[in-house]
């Protein structure tokens, strides 16, 4: 059964995507609850799946990651197939940050870092086109990041 979230859930939530380094103390005085309270909610809501996890955000610029490419992969009919596997393949490379499978022409659309285009050039012919049922990447780069963020909106429906 699904948890319904109150407003001080949500709040709670969107302080943590904000700042999942801030402790109970600080996420009770910001939401009006005393620590302990806060601190069972938010232990609820881990529990609850709510929170899957804590992380660190890196700076893909200042580790060298300047290039982001979107590629869109198409398998063969007969790749199809492979489906298991390739899906595999992807959950296994470091520089693709993100998989989905797609409904209509492309099979799956892939975020993927690289240091730059040849970089990627090379990503791109010794490992992404070598994936088991590949028939087909489009691949698109991007120019500008005019917005990135891993905060889900989180007002009340």
């Amino acid at each position: 059964m699904q948890h319904a979230l109150d407003r001080l859930d949500r709040r709670i939530l969107a302080l943590l995507q904000q700042d999942a380094s801030l402790s109970a103390a600080e996420i009770a005085e910001r939401v009006g609850l005393s620590q302990s309270p806060c601190w069972r909610r938010i232990q609820r809501l881990r529990e609850a799946g709510f929170i899957r996890a804590q992380v660190a955000l890196l700076d893909r610029r200042k580790l060298g990651l300047n290039a982001q490419i979107f590629a869109q992969v198409r398998l063969s009919a007969h790749g199809r197939a492979h489906l298991d596997e390739f899906t595999a393949a992807i959950r296994e490379i470091p520089q693709v940050l993100e998989c989905y499978v797609m409904m209509g022409e492309t099979d799956f659309f892939l975020r993927i870092v690289a240091a730059d285009i040849e970089a990627y050039e090379r990503f791109f012919f010794d490992t992404l086109s070598k994936l088991p049922g590949v028939q087909e990447i489009k691949s698109t780069i991007a120019l500008s990041e005019i917005k990135h963020t891993t905060a889900l909106p989180l007002e009340e429906r």
